[in-house]
């Protein structure tokens, strides 16, 4: 019987030409189950150490081969598959999770996917020039909800554009402020879900000093100084 002392660096200790079952605690420190470099590892080992008094036979190392075989054959069968699920999300909008070496902070990238590549084993996204990892994607994002997105971008942006303070709006900028009101209430919820809450109490604000302005203006008075709206400066 050959001195299992003295073996290193195996993945699997061999006695009489057999692989032992070398079960331990030791999860914390190694991976759960093997690759098929690791299975390759174990075999050699096995044709190495076995008793010479005692040799495996061929009919086992061939059964043996083609257990390599079926776990090599299942991880290519496992790459193609992912490389495929990456080649769908090509032209489609994704979240990336990416993550800092240097602060561990997590930080989330959106943006379409250009095209997939495939390298050591792993398929990559590149988005707008920049390669990410296809295990660091969060989520796929749907049509509508980038379109319920962009709109809800675009609104609060023209809400932004428009005068700081109450004072300083006037019959002027009626039409648009009219315009983004009318536009809000046709906005499905999934738009809103997107708009901020301090751009929609701003537009209310410019909705009423609007109501105030025609008023005053069909009665002949001045609203510059007074307003029925409480709040005299927008919360853009």
């Amino acid at each position: 019987m050959s001195d299992n002392s003295n073996i290193t660096n195996v993945n699997a200790v061999i006695e009489d030409g057999k692989v032992l079952d070398t079960t331990t605690k030791k999860t914390n420190t190694t991976n759960s189950g093997y690759d098929k470099d690791a299975f390759m590892n174990i075999l050699v080992a096995q044709m190495k150490y076995q008793d010479p008094l005692q040799p495996t036979s061929n009919t086992e190392y061939i059964s043996q081969y083609a257990t390599f075989t079926q776990v090599e054959q299942l991880q290519n069968m496992a790459d193609a598959m992912t490389l495929s699920r990456a080649s769908d999300l090509v032209g489609k909008t994704v979240i990336i999770n990416q993550t800092s070496e240097a602060t561990g902070t997590t930080t989330q990238i959106q943006g379409k996917v250009d095209y997939v590549t495939y390298s050591a084993g792993e398929a990559y996204l590149n988005i707008d020039g920049t390669n990410y990892k296809m295990d660091n994607l969060y989520a796929v994002a749907d049509d509508d909800y980038i379109t319920a997105q962009e709109t809800a971008e675009k609104f609060e942006e023209a809400i932004d554009n428009l005068p700081s303070t109450i004072e300083q709006v006037s019959l002027d900028n009626a039409e648009t402020i009219n315009s983004l009101g009318i536009a809000y209430d046709g906005f499905s919820d999934k738009v809103k879900s997107f708009i901020d809450t301090d751009h929609v109490t701003a537009l209310k604000q410019y909705i009423l000093r609007i109501s105030d302005l025609q008023k005053a203006a069909d009665s002949g008075t001045s609203t510059d100084s007074t307003s029925t709206s409480s709040t005299t400066t927008a919360t853009t």
